[in-house]
C-alpha cells in the first residue's frame, strides 16, 4: 500500500486534489491531500518556506507513513523537493507536477521568469502576500469556466515569505527517484534545471497534454500517472 501525500501549488490548500484522491483509495492506496500553513483553511498561520517544509515532514512522521510517494505541483515542488530527503526511508517516490524544484541557496522568486524584482513588487504592494490568479490568468489551461470558478473562488492569498526564503538541501536533488509531469498547455518543454535533472538515471519524464492544474483539468490521467510511478 502507497501513500501519497499531495500538495497543491501557490494559493491552493488541498480541496485542490478532491478529484484526484478517489481513484487512488479505489486503487487500495492512501490519499493524503495537505494544505501548506497560512493558506486555505490555515489562513492567518505565519508561514516561511521551511515552515512548509515542516508541514509535509510532519504529515508523514505524525501519520508513521511509509512507502510515501510525495506529490507536489507548481510552486510546491520546492517543499517537496526538500521533504523528501528529510523523511528519510519512508520515501519511496517523488512526482514533481509541472513544478518548480529547489536549488540550494536560491528561493521561489530569485527564478521567476519576469525577474525577481518584478514579484517582489507585487508581494510588497499586496501586504506581504501573492495575490492569487484571475479567472484571465487561467485563459488556455484546458480549464473549463467551471474548473476556473472552481480554483479561483477557493484560491487564497499565498504568504510572501515562502517564496523569497531560499531552499536548503542536503545533497543533490538527482538523486532521488523522481517522475516530472510535464503539462504541455504550459510549455512544451521544462525548465533548463529540470532538464538537467532529466538527463541522470532517477529522473523520468512523463508529458500530459494539458494545462498547469491538472488535478482539475484531467484528474483521472494524473492519478493513472501516479499510480503508475508507485509501481501501480
Amino acid at each position: 500500500m502507497t501513500e501519497f501525500v499531495m500538495v497543491a501549488g501557490a494559493w491552493l490548500g488541498s480541496w485542490a486534489w478532491d478529484d484526484v484522491v478517489p481513484p487512488l483509495r479505489a486503487a487500495g492506496h492512501g490519499a493524503h491531500p495537505l494544505t501548506l500553513s497560512g493558506l486555505a483553511e490555515k489562513q492567518g498561520v505565519p508561514a516561511g518556506q521551511q515552515t512548509h517544509v515542516q508541514d509535509i515532514v510532519d504529515e508523514v512522521e505524525l501519520r508513521d507513513l511509509r512507502d510515501v510517494v510525495l506529490v507536489g505541483h507548481s510552486y510546491s515542488g520546492i517543499p517537496v523537493g526538500q521533504a523528501a530527503e528529510r523523511i528519510g526511508d519512508r520515501l519511496a517516490h517523488v512526482v514533481f507536477v509541472d513544478s518548480n524544484v529547489p536549488t540550494d541557496g536560491e528561493s521561489f522568486v530569485s527564478n521567476w521568469w519576469e525577474g525577481p524584482a518584478k514579484l517582489e513588487v507585487s508581494i510588497a504592494g499586496n501586504g506581504g502576500f501573492w495575490a492569487p490568479l484571475t479567472a484571465s490568468d487561467c485563459a488556455g489551461q484546458g480549464l473549463t469556466d467551471e474548473h476556473i470558478a472552481r480554483i479561483v473562488g477557493g484560491s487564497t492569498p499565498h504568504p510572501g515569505a515562502t517564496l523569497s526564503e531560499p531552499a536548503v538541501l542536503a545533497r543533490p536533488l538527482g538523486e532521488l527517484p523522481v517522475t516530472y509531469v510535464k503539462c504541455l498547455l504550459d510549455g512544451a518543454e521544462p525548465s533548463d534545471d529540470v532538464a538537467r535533472l532529466l538527463t541522470g538515471e532517477h529522473w523520468r519524464l512523463v508529458e500530459m497534454d494539458t494545462g498547469h492544474w491538472p488535478m482539475f483539468s484531467q484528474p483521472g490521467e494524473l492519478a493513472r500517472i501516479l499510480l503508475e510511478a508507485a509501481g501501480g
